[in-house]
């Protein structure tokens, strides 16, 4: 069904769930819109679920939706990269600082930032780090008493990559990035969460949601919509967890961010404080205000976008990205989309694209261009301009980014 709203109206047949998607122009997939019906059907929903113009299926849930509750979270919506985001700032390099072969720029910053995964992640992995240099270690000290208290009440959780994935990139379509605005001002990206850590307790929760709903017998539209209902001890204890794993992917951030600044201040010259840092979650659980009612709003591959605040919205490693203002939506929780959202699943894309098709696509750009990354190739994504175009209501740009270096695990 369609309005004259910015956004789609999709309900189940028998008027069971309501969903606003930001979706006119962009491509919304039937399983997404599957998904995005069975969640909103769950009784627990505050009026209804709000999808980004980059929805796209995942567990459950899709990636590019908003779903406030009252009385329930479901961990599986928040996913297993719990605090997974966005940081962004601005030098004050320019473009003509930059060297004429970025090849080693590239190198050095694949050198202090631990990225990829060998080893199945155990020892001797290339993402980890052997030894923890001083700041992480610090860092970590910050970290650790309250990761001592959750893993006192889940045991299993201690036994995860924490410490040594602490400043570290991760695989996928995580990524450092340096880039340059429209003015030639120098720009480093990235995009990384909770590691291994978040992993270990994204499961570990999704696992007891599941059997808490077995125990019960509450009959679901998905296995992995299985929650914890508020005032249970696994309610508060998920939420304890979840909260410290997205200050450890904040704080995951800005030590990489840290460690590329200090790259360039070593092979190109001093960036300067920089006049602009945006580190932002789009995959976490907080309590908001919304519609004068506090409720607990889940964005599962989304941005906060009150009216004023600064968010970060990146197309692929071949597309620009974007610096927004929030214009605090209502009807979409003061949300907007994460990126441009995936157009195909990872092996479609590797069976589509052939490496010269990648090679063309990131022209122009120092980044990896073997047949590793093909699930990561710009057109594996939606169009960015698209997406964009979709949520206007939702946020306005204010600086616009192309990348000329990309490291990717």
């Amino acid at each position: 069904m369609t309005t004259n709203t910015p956004f789609e109206i999709l309900s189940k047949p028998n008027g069971r769930g309501l969903v606003k998607a930001w979706v006119r122009g962009v491509q919304l997939e039937d399983k997404a819109r599957e998904q995005l019906l069975n969640v909103a059907s769950l009784p627990f929903i505050f009026r209804w679920v709000a999808a980004m113009p980059d929805v796209h299926a995942g567990m459950g849930a899709t990636i590019g939706s908003v779903i406030p509750t009252r009385g329930a979270v479901i961990p599986a919506a928040v996913g297993v990269d719990i605090g997974c985001g966005m940081m962004a700032h601005r030098t004050q390099l320019t473009a003509s600082d930059l060297p004429d072969d970025l090849a080693p720029l590239r190198a050095e910053i694949e050198r202090v930032v631990p990225h990829g995964r060998t080893h199945h992640g155990g020892r001797g992995d290339r993402g980890a780090w052997a030894n923890p240099p001083e700041r992480v270690q610090a860092a970590w000290a910050e970290l650790e008493p309250e990761f001592a208290e959750i893993c006192a009440k889940n045991p299993g959780i201690a036994r995860s990559n924490n410490l040594v994935h602490l400043g570290t990139l991760g695989t996928g379509n995580h990524f450092v990035e340096i880039c340059l605005d429209t003015e030639d001002r120098v720009w480093v990206m990235l995009h990384s969460g909770s590691r291994g850590v978040g992993g270990r307790i994204g499961n570990h929760f999704i696992k007891a949601a599941k059997a808490d709903m077995q125990r019960y017998y509450v009959q679901l539209p998905d296995p992995n919509l299985a929650f914890f209902p508020q005032g249970t001890q696994g309610f508060s204890d998920y939420l304890q967890a979840a909260g410290w794993a997205q200050r450890f992917a904040q704080i995951n951030r800005a030590l990489m961010m840290q460690a590329v600044l200090g790259v360039l201040a070593a092979e190109i010259g001093d960036p300067g404080e920089g006049e602009l840092t945006v580190n932002c979650h789009h995959n976490y659980v907080a309590r908001e205000n919304h519609f004068g009612q506090q409720v607990w709003v889940t964005r599962k591959g989304a941005v906060r976008a009150r009216a004023g605040e600064l968010g970060i919205i990146p197309g692929s490693m071949g597309a620009r990205s974007y610096i927004v203002r929030g214009l605090g939506n209502d009807d979409a929780f003061h949300s907007c989309s994460h990126g441009a959202g995936r157009a195909m699943s990872r092996t479609a894309a590797r069976k589509r694209f052939t490496i010269e098709e990648h090679v063309a696509a990131t022209a122009g750009i120092e980044c990896r261009k073997d047949a590793e990354v093909l699930d990561e190739t710009p057109m594996a994504y939606k169009d960015i301009d698209a997406v964009m175009h979709a949520q206007r209501d939702l946020v306005e740009i204010v600086h616009t980014l192309r990348q000329v270096v990309c490291v990717k695990g």
